[in-house]
């Protein structure tokens, strides 16, 4: 059985081959178009181009992961945080190739079938979201329950020393659960 990442390296090879068009191109179309919403994006390859849906929205998907910058609100912090933000980004990124790194408004959402976390700068510390099903909240890892419905953890990480083992197997719980 393929792999996630198979299929969307397949699903990209038969949009070259059906559009006429490298992915690099298409990618570049969007990016001029200097539209930014998914939908948009996918409204705009459907109508100039004749695209499928699914052919749109996934080159829509590419072309955001492709044009994402890998810390697009670490820019503004203080620079520890800033190196906290970088750290987290990058130990998330280490747990597997199809991890796609969504930002958003004021976080990043990490995916893999499904979101599995999300980082989120604060003034003082990097609130990291999880969804962590079968885990109790205990210590740093306070329940999500009134901070955000998407997840069923937060962990506040105020420094680098906080980016430990610990916070490492919860990030690769909730990682391996989203596959």
């Amino acid at each position: 059985m393929p792999t996630v990442e198979e299929g969307i390296q397949s699903q990209l090879r038969n949009i070259e081959k059906d559009y006429g068009r490298t992915i690099d191109e298409l990618v570049l179309i969007v990016t001029e178009s200097r539209l930014t919403k998914h939908n948009e994006v996918v409204a705009m390859l459907k109508q100039r181009l004749g695209m499928s849906h699914g052919a749109a929205h996934r080159v829509s998907l590419t072309a955001r992961s492709r044009t994402a910058q890998p810390a697009p609100l670490g820019g503004g912090l203080a620079p520890p945080l800033q190196d906290v933000y970088a750290r987290l980004l990058e130990r998330a990124v280490w747990l597997g190739d199809d991890i796609e790194q969504s930002p958003k408004k004021g976080y990043v959402s990490l995916r893999r079938r499904k979101q599995f976390a999300m980082l989120q700068p604060g003034a003082r510390w990097i609130n990291v979201g999880l969804v962590l099903a079968k885990q109790e909240p205990a210590g740093r890892l306070e329940s999500a329950a009134k901070w955000n419905a998407l997840f069923t953890h937060r962990v506040r990480v105020a420094t680098t020393a906080d980016i430990d083992d610990e916070l490492e197997s919860w990030l690769r719980t909730a990682y391996n659960a989203a596959g």
